[in-house]
């Protein structure tokens, strides 16, 4: 049982998002992978035979060992503050202090009581092992999540005004009692249904509410009490998601990646502005002569515009590769 101690200030600072938040949704997504519910289980089906079609194999690997099903998994992998950008919640995780990766590197090795393998460079915040982490996290959603996301966004946007309804109309303890099953208000505790022990006091840091198409069986916040308090909790669904993915349906995420290859498609998104080839490979996990030649063939493509500076060039994506990008 979670259990979360309010104050009557921490009633009034109580905050509901609009949205999902990306990482949460990406992590949640691969506990669904893992061992989905049986409302997943054709998106299951499908991520799956897309994900072996790109060759994602090592990546999953490695996204599911350091995000396992249990009841715990780092708190880097989500970083506080609701991010619906995909770059941004990367860039965040990329950006975590070493001393906390050590720290929850570790917790999350003896909890599962297994030898550190592939994380320890991730443990160690080594360039390389952290660039690999960001590239999987971005060929993961780009092929198993972008391409279904209008749909969870919709349920998602239905329940989040749902709520609001209610918390505006009944107040904030009434939406507390009515936020989802497992959940309980008992003035000032909030009582969630949870596979550990947890105590939580918000001291008048109040709590965001974050809704989320993934999450299953109960809510859940970060494991460090120090955090800014958050429970995500998972939105009010019917039986079985059916994913839509007709070309016309999917949205842009599968076209992209189908069209150009998932490597080239995360370069595309990554030359937003302009970068180095140095910073390219490190962002693809490629070497330099690798990430030239994908450069080189987005600029005869018209995707890629390359300026020399110096002994440096600097690749930055045109009009007509933002296009393509967002779907125009």
């Amino acid at each position: 049982m979670l259990r979360i101690h309010f104050s009557s200030a921490d009633l009034g600072r109580l905050r509901l998002a609009t949205q999902p938040d990306v990482m949460w949704e990406t992590v949640l997504s691969l506990h669904q992978l893992a061992s989905p519910d049986p409302f997943f289980a054709p998106w299951r089906r499908t991520a799956c035979r897309a994900l072996a079609d790109a060759g994602l194999g090592p990546d999953i690997r490695l996204l599911t060992a350091i995000a396992p099903i249990s009841s715990y998994f780092p708190d880097f992998l989500t970083p506080p503050g609701h991010t619906t950008a995909l770059e941004t919640g990367i860039d965040g995780v990329l950006s975590t202090a070493r001393r906390r990766l050590r720290a929850e590197i570790d917790r999350l090795l003896e909890a599962r009581s297994c030898p550190s393998g592939r994380l320890d460079g991730i443990g160690a915040g080594r360039p390389p092992a952290l660039h690999r982490l960001g590239a999987a996290l971005r060929r993961y959603h780009a092929v198993a999540l972008a391409p279904y996301a209008p749909g969870p966004l919709a349920w998602a946007r239905r329940d989040m005004a749902r709520r609001a309804a209610v918390l505006l109309e009944q107040g904030s303890e009434a939406m507390l009692n009515d936020l989802c099953p497992g959940l309980r208000w008992r003035p000032p505790v909030l009582e969630v249904s949870y596979p550990v022990a947890r105590n939580v006091r918000l001291a008048g840091r109040g709590l965001y509410l974050v809704p989320s198409f993934f999450c299953h069986n109960h809510p859940i916040g970060f494991a460090d009490p120090e955090l800014p308090p958050v429970l995500i909790y998972p939105v009010a669904r019917t039986a079985l998601w059916i994913p839509r993915t007709s070309s016309a349906e999917r949205g842009v995420g599968q076209g992209l990646e189908e069209l150009i290859g998932p490597t080239r498609a995360a370069a595309l998104r990554f030359l937003d502005t302009g970068h180095s080839t140095t910073a390219l490979a490190g962002r693809l996990c490629v070497s330099a002569s690798t990430a030239s030649r994908h450069a080189a063939a987005l600029r005869r493509a018209g995707l890629v515009a390359t300026e020399r500076l110096g002994a440096s060039v600097l690749h930055t994506r045109t009009r007509l590769g933002t296009e393509l990008v967002h779907g125009a």
